[in-house]
């Protein structure tokens, strides 16, 4: 369609053009007028059908730009969706940063009131108030737990006067993740680096002896088939339980046996307890005994049969969307196939297989729940996984107890801080707990196998596990 301006050039070059002609020849019959007229008119009606659809088209950009604000911006409150001119919009961003400007605002009293907390603890652990500093320090983290200050500070308090060095280096090195050049924190890590790696090798070493006195009882001992059966409904119970399942041990353990349904749980629940199942048992007839490398395909049937029953189509498939785990941000969809490859390279890697079966086991497990790759099913395909590297290594499934869900997602956001060790020892711990539980439930003055649920993990604080391999490598980086 030609422009405005365009037509009426074009009119007026036209009409001048006819009045010349008319001039010229001083002629004009009754015809030719009648044409001259008509096609003037329809050059008029042009025009004015261009400024209209010019008009309409305004009206129509302004209320699609106010649509689009509704779904763009987002305003502060529901009032202002109504209100479409320039100064309320403004008022609004306005807000939006003196909002802004106060949780900065806050974040520095926060800060400041830590660096009080901070000095008063120091203050009263040199008074001898060991009950008062502590309180004070716990304060101080908890309004600033990313300053390298407080944790370097609460690092030596607990080193000195709760003689806890594993968990002081662990707060030393978390003040180094926050300022790598933390002169404190630097000097500390370094003196404690040597006593941590030696309390490892020590744990390992336990961990490897409970797991060869167990190997020592025969497989048709009548004790440890009870133990396996009970560990076999145990482990599913506290692995659902982990992910939020409110079925208890006995329901989980009728759906197993007898596929009855519970009244009054929900249709999920209950293919999520049937799904865990189906996955073990394929782990149990398939991949413990198999010799050679351990495949994507492999996990991704892991997962098929872990969403079997609660979602078939998603089920042994990787996410085509993007996912969010509380404060992590898992890779993009179109980043999985990518990272899945070079993840299953390094599980076939030889200094992955030469590392001890704790570490590795529970390295995988963090590696591959830190990918994400999946809509849902991660953390159980993830559990999955780390037991059957410690199966296929001699060590029983390690049974991580529901009653410490806190415990173990906030060691995964510490890995994903950048300390993997924290994970890694809640796994070896978890790991010696399930052995101590086998070697009891088979020894002869045992009559029953315990209850898993019971309130007895990490009773021992001081346990640890070591990362450092032949490259002399502490902390887990590729």
């Amino acid at each position: 369609m030609l422009s405005l301006s365009c037509y009426v050039r074009y009119a007026r070059t036209v009409h001048v053009s006819a009045r010349r002609k008319d001039a010229l020849t001083d002629e004009m019959t009754p015809n030719r007028l009648t044409v001259s007229l008509v096609f003037v008119s329809g050059i008029a009606v042009a025009v004015i059908g261009t400024l209209l659809s010019q008009y309409l088209r305004g009206l129509s950009t302004d209320f699609t730009g106010q649509e689009s604000r509704h779904v763009f911006v987002p305003l502060p409150s529901e009032g202002i969706l109504n209100v479409y001119d320039d100064n309320t919009l403004n008022v609004a961003l306005g807000t939006k940063l003196d909002q802004l400007e106060n949780q900065v605002e806050n974040s520095a009293t926060s800060v400041m009131e830590a660096l009080m907390s901070l000095h008063m603890a120091l203050e009263m652990k040199l008074s001898g108030k060991q009950r008062r500093a502590v309180k004070l320090f716990q304060h101080a983290m908890a309004l600033a737990p990313c300053h390298p200050d407080v944790l370097n500070r609460y690092g030596e308090f607990l080193e000195h006067t709760q003689n806890d060095i594993i968990k002081a280096n662990e707060f030393y090195v978390r003040a180094l993740t926050y300022e790598p050049n933390h002169e404190g924190a630097l000097m500390n890590s370094q003196r404690t680096a040597r006593v941590v790696e030696e309390l490892d090798r020590k744990m390992l070493r336990r961990i490897d002896e409970k797991r060869d006195a167990l190997s020592t009882i025969p497989d048709n001992n009548a004790a440890l088939i009870r133990a396996k059966k009970e560990a076999y409904f145990q482990h599913i119970y506290h692995t659902v339980g982990i992910e939020g399942n409110t079925m208890n041990l006995a329901q989980t353990r009728a759906i197993v046996e007898t596929r009855t349904a519970v009244a009054g749980k929900s249709i999920d629940e209950h293919n999520e307890i049937l799904g865990l199942d189906a996955a073990m048992k394929y782990i149990n007839a398939t991949l413990v005994n198999r010799v050679g490398s351990i495949s994507i395909k492999d996990i991704l049937e892991i997962h098929r049969r872990v969403l079997g029953h609660v979602d078939p189509v998603e089920g042994g498939q990787f996410r085509l969307t993007q996912v969010y785990v509380g404060g992590h941000i898992p890779p993009g969809p179109d980043d999985i196939h990518y990272l899945m490859e070079e993840f299953a390279l390094w599980l076939n890697s030889e200094r992955a297989i030469r590392m001890h079966p704790v570490r590795y086991a529970a390295l995988a497990h963090y590696k591959l729940v830190h990918i994400h790759p999946f809509a849902d099913g991660n953390g159980r395909t993830s559990r999955l996984l780390m037991n059957m590297i410690l199966m296929q290594a001699g060590y029983p499934p390690v049974i991580i107890h529901k009653q410490h869900r806190h415990e173990y997602y906030e060691n995964l956001q510490l890995a994903n801080d950048g300390d993997v060790r924290p994970f890694v020892r809640f796994i070896a711990e978890c790991t010696e707990q399930t052995l101590d539980l086998f070697l009891w439930a088979t020894s002869k003055f045992s009559r029953q196998v315990p209850a898993l649920s019971q309130e007895t993990l990490f009773t021992g604080k001081h346990n640890t596990i070591v990362l450092e391999d032949k490259s002399g490598e502490i902390q887990e980086n590729d």
